[in-house]
């Protein structure tokens, strides 16, 4: 349903843009026709409008993974460079928060160190908001900054390092569903001690859930009914400590990709002299108002990214 869900959005968003545009195509013609400015202008605010809408579906669509519409875990640590990283790290921190504002997502914030003299030496926190993780994976990876130091009493040029990791928000609980069509169930009798009864009846159940293959059994109880209640139970218990498995074990994938942070490893530099710069290392994209990124507009980098496939360095 989920999935249904999804796919109408995208369809039902593909046939409005596409009426949108039968209708201004033909408002257009008519306003060619009267040499109607005023509809030419309403038009062209259309057609603007429309190309801003085809941009986000086109994005959404390239954000197919699996996780990518949960919301964000985003860490951001310090690294090499002492009292300029951790004030880089608190930078980064600023930058992601105005992002953040401008998505109109919610974020909390989960854990907070300070500096030792100033900024931070990490800090976590949630970002709430459909494709808050499909747009903010990108984001992974090692960031670097060139500026003169204001910690630095000669004034020399400094480089900076802090890491940024971004995981998806995995749900608290685990929804287990068994489908009937799933399980083979088999009945046999019981051995061991219990008396005649046991012995003689196929009160035993053996429950083989299919997909994985996992086998419950029971046969402590005389109810073949009891029986089955209890290995039902077995089974949900096996298979929701399967699925918390296997999303541990996503985390601890996604968290063994990290980099080191130090040089070499950067998948974007903002440089604020010699010169001013924002470069993503990964598509070649620079762009030359570094406040502005820096106060939040990051969405180039993000999309650009995004449709390179280049998602993680």
């Amino acid at each position: 349903m989920k999935e249904r869900r999804i796919l109408s959005d995208r369809i039902e968003g593909i046939q409005s843009i596409e009426n949108e545009l039968e209708d201004n195509s033909i408002l257009f013609d008519l306003a060619v026709d009267e040499s109607d400015e005023k509809t030419l202008k309403e038009v062209a605010n259309q057609i603007e409008s429309i190309s801003k809408r085809i941009q986000l579906l086109s994005l959404n669509l390239v954000l197919d993974g699996e996780d990518d519409r949960r919301n964000a875990i985003l860490s951001i640590n310090a690294g090499a460079g002492g009292t300029d990283s951790q004030d880089w790290a608190e930078m980064l921190f600023r930058m992601y928060s105005r992002w953040v504002d401008k998505k109109k997502y919610k974020m909390e914030i989960i854990d907070l160190q300070p500096g030792d003299e100033a900024g931070i030496k990490n800090a976590t926190f949630t970002v709430a908001g459909e494709y808050a993780y499909g747009y903010l994976k990108v984001e992974t990876g090692i960031h670097r900054l060139v500026r003169i130091s204001p910690f630095n009493a000669s004034g020399k040029r400094h480089t900076s390092f802090s890491s940024v990791f971004v995981y998806p928000e995995l749900d608290n609980e685990i929804t287990i569903e068994i489908d009937e069509k799933d399980l083979r169930i088999d009945t046999f009798r019981a051995s061991g001690a219990g008396g005649q009864h046991v012995n003689k009846t196929s009160s035993a159940i053996r429950i083989t859930h299919l997909p994985t293959g996992i086998v419950v059994q029971c046969q402590q109880e005389k109810s073949q009914h009891r029986n089955r209640e209890l290995a039902m139970k077995v089974l949900n218990a096996r298979l929701y400590q399967l699925e918390k498995q296997k999303q541990d074990e996503k985390i601890k994938e996604l968290h063994d990709s990290k980099d080191d942070i130090a040089w070499g490893n950067q998948i974007r530099s903002y440089v604020l002299h010699p010169y001013q710069l924002a470069k993503d290392h990964r598509v070649k994209l620079e762009i030359g108002n570094v406040n502005d990124v820096l106060n939040g507009n990051i969405d180039p980098f993000i999309e650009a990214v995004l449709f390179s496939g280049k998602e993680l360095r």
